[in-house]
């Protein structure tokens, strides 16, 4: 006899259950690699977040040992990262102003807010909300992003002054200043810039990230190059974190801060989701949205317990993780512990570092974000004939795209968040009032989009129509006028194939009686076909008996009948 057995539904470390003696090199070697990236990488993170560049590997520790714990993917690797670091320097840098101590606090206390928020969500089951980020809005937002980021790191590239301001206003002080440059601070940049994305490019199994940095740090020692105008990282603190709650930070600032760490986290969450779930499906196996969240919320709490900044997870490191040959969140683990290493016995190695190569490093990281291919392609859809046949969606993912991307240009990270998803919200309110309403045309025994086949005759006076989304009050009005339009002088029969349509509300169901009195009015007799589940069941009930559109198993049926007239 078999006892049935129930499983946890969020097992702690789940990817180590069923663990096999035969990973461990794998895990291991991946770890190493993923460590190599991850250091210098964690840095600049800091630097974007405008706090000390320990920080991040403060964060890296907590975040990879929690996500480990709580997450479901095998392969993500969780820490700090450009799109959620500038997202909390935009967010603290009013409420902060010039103090750099409150700064790092209040930094810390945003991941702390994300933390909870997270863990919040992903207790109520609230991993469905990413489908509420359309993938064009999330494109622009992103590219919008990066922009920025990389405008930001141009002034230490270069060795000038940074103006401060909005992507535009960045991007004139830079020009302005162009005549300061360092050109000492310009050939690191330039060449810490150069030795990580030819790496990338031709040498992928050799780690840029960290080879920039250490040729950067060699040539700081050799030449003295802090004594001439090259800026440098300075002095970072050795040790462990301290453990606790952020230092001058009361209970009403960290309330304070859980709005703004509720967009911190639908962007963390989105990017580390889109990771996790690509390696999933190379892996085979299944991700949960909801111990995302879970672990993306164990893992900024245990950053901000930590001395640490908001974390999330990494598109780039879980590639390089990926490729690596990791198996399990092993090798997230044997990050950890390196990095605690690094912080024990090797932060003085960093201290030479050029501010000029951590920039080259940031911008390398962030440059494959700018995915004008992307946009392209959504323009291309706009004005193909595919974007002809479902205009209003085409041009709503382009225009969606667009307009969180300038959001961000213009109005700041934030801002640009906020208008992104809005701009989810309208896009979804747009699409679901303006269905694709097809005419349709025979062809053998099928009725086919005349749209995509103009080839087929049709009767002058018939006319089938079919909505290809569910009727209801938000699309009622526009379904009615658009038919209506449809119908000629020489219309005689209006044939509605209702089976694309799984449902229909009582104001779709007493449009479609409207619909039929007005077609009367016009003598052209009005039915509906192949009426599926719910949509029979409503249309059957939610108008009385007297003002029924007829209905018929099929197209044909309506078709014969309405002919025998």
């Amino acid at each position: 006899m078999t006892v049935p057995t129930t499983e946890r539904p969020w097992p702690v470390f789940g990817s180590l259950q069923h663990y096999q003696r035969g990973w461990l090199r794998a895990d291991v070697v991946a770890g190493l690699t993923v460590w190599a990236v991850l250091v210098p990488e964690a840095l600049a993170y800091a630097s974007i977040a405008g706090v000390p560049p320990v920080i991040g590997l403060y964060a890296a520790i907590p975040a990879l040992v929690l996500y480990a714990l709580a997450g479901s993917s095998r392969h993500l690797v969780v820490g700090p990262m450009s799109a959620t670091a500038a997202l909390s320097a935009a967010i603290i840098a009013p409420l902060a102003g010039s103090d750099g101590g409150r700064f790092v606090a209040l930094s810390t206390a945003l991941a702390l807010a994300t933390g909870i928020v997270g863990l919040i969500a992903g207790l109520i089951r609230l991993g469905f909300i990413a489908s509420f980020i359309s993938e064009p809005v999330l494109k622009g937002f992103i590219v919008g992003l990066a922009l920025t980021i990389i405008i930001g790191q141009v002034p230490k590239l270069f060795g000038i002054e940074k103006t401060p301001g909005n992507f535009f206003e960045q991007a004139w002080g830079v020009i302005r200043h162009l005549g300061d440059t360092q050109w000492r601070t310009l050939l690191i940049g330039a060449l810490s810039l150069a030795i990580v994305l030819g790496c990338k490019r031709w040498l992928p199994l050799v780690p840029g990230s960290l080879l920039a940095v250490l040729l950067g740090i060699g040539a700081v020692t050799v030449f003295g190059l802090d004594e001439n105008g090259v800026d440098i990282v300075g002095h970072i603190d050795s040790g462990l974190p301290a453990v606790g709650m952020p230092d001058g930070v009361g209970i009403g600032e960290l309330i304070d801060l859980l709005g703004p760490a509720v967009g911190v986290l639908l962007i963390g969450f989105a990017e580390g989701l889109g990771a996790a779930k690509t390696y999933a499906a190379k892996a085979g196996y299944q991700v949960d949205a909801n111990r995302e969240l879970l672990g993306l919320g164990a893992a900024n709490l245990g950053s901000g317990l930590s001395s640490g900044m908001v974390v999330n997870g990494s598109l780039s490191k879980t590639a390089v993780n990926g490729s690596a040959g990791a198996k399990t969140q092993l090798s997230g683990l044997v990050v950890a512990v390196l990095v605690v290493v690094t912080l024990l016995f090797l932060t003085g190695l960093f201290e030479n570092l050029p501010e000029a190569t951590l920039a080259g490093v940031v911008i390398a990281a962030v440059i494959e974000l700018v995915d004008i291919d992307a946009l392209r392609r959504l323009y291309r859809v706009w004005t193909t004939r595919l974007g002809s046949i479902y205009g209003h969606a085409a041009r709503a993912d382009f225009a969606a795209a667009i307009a969180a991307m300038a959001g961000v240009l213009i109005f700041d990270t934030l801002p640009g968040l906020i208008i992104g998803i809005g701009v989810s919200m309208l896009l979804l309110l747009y699409r679901a009032s303006q269905p694709h309403v097809a005419g349709l045309a025979k062809d053998g025994t099928l009725w086919v989009d005349t749209d995509r086949h103009p080839e087929l005759e049709q009767r002058p006076d018939l006319l089938v129509v079919r909505v290809e989304a569910g009727l209801f009050f938000a699309n009622a009005d526009y379904v009615e006028h658009h038919i209506e339009s449809m119908c000629t002088d020489r219309t005689r029969l209006v044939i509605l194939d209702a089976e694309t349509s799984p449902f229909v509300d009582v104001s779709a169901a007493s449009m479609l009686a409207e619909l039929r009195d007005s077609l009367a009015r016009r003598r052209i007799d009005f039915a509906v076909a192949r009426d599926i589940g719910q949509f029979r069941d409503a249309l059957g009930q939610a108008v009385s008996r007297d003002r029924r559109v007829p209905v018929y198993p099929t197209v044909a049926a309506a078709l014969a009948d309405l002919d025998r007239r």
